[in-house]
């Protein structure tokens, strides 16, 4: 049995080490477990790929993914290539049932358990489509949100998070709490 095993393991080595850097032109970050990585994919709607319910399949607002046309895994974008911490949906979204070739960032640790993690920099349509920079984020979120125009961070203005921050506080206690703990901690009246 336990020889089965180790011919399991080795087997399945290359898979899980499988090297999608060539040809990529991503921008290192510097992170841990980052990898650039260029590879061809089908951009899905993860919960209809995972639960069979594609009632919604596609639908505007919903996350994305990719379906690596290699292994058939499942990468998650979770980034686009913007400075701001903002996500890949946006730029992925217009591709939704479609084969693309992406480049980016792969992170893999699994000391913190982050596995197939994707920073998408490029997107193009195959076979033959031009390259796109992920960086529709921005110009997303300011046309949903006409009224929150202003100066400084889309995320100081927008009025989802100021309404979560007004029902759990900035450090998601509750206001209560947070009013508790700015008095006893930080002698704040």
């Amino acid at each position: 049995m336990r020889t089965l095993i180790a011919m399991a393991v080795l087997a399945s080595g290359p898979a899980l080490a499988q090297d999608f850097s060539e040809g990529s032109e991503a921008s290192e970050w510097g992170l841990f477990g980052e990898r650039t990585a260029r590879f061809e994919a089908e951009v899905v709607d993860p919960i209809c790929t995972l639960s069979g319910d594609c009632a919604q399949a596609c639908a505007d607002g919903r996350q994305m993914a990719l379906l690596r046309r290699a292994d058939e895994v499942l990468v998650m974008p979770l980034k686009n290539r913007q400075t701001v911490f903002s996500g890949a949906a946006a730029d992925l979204a217009p591709y939704c049932g479609e084969t693309v070739e992406v480049d980016g960032l792969l992170i893999e640790n699994p000391e913190i358990g982050a596995t197939n993690v994707y920073m998408v920099q490029r997107i193009r349509r195959l076979p033959d489509g031009a390259w796109s920079e992920t960086t529709r984020f921005t110009e997303a979120w300011a046309e949903a949100n006409p009224d929150a125009a202003g100066d400084g961070p889309w995320f100081r203005r927008d009025p989802r998070i100021a309404a979560e921050i007004a029902r759990e506080g900035w450090l998601g206690l509750g206001p209560e709490a947070e009013d508790a703990f700015l008095r006893d901690w930080l002698g704040v009246e």
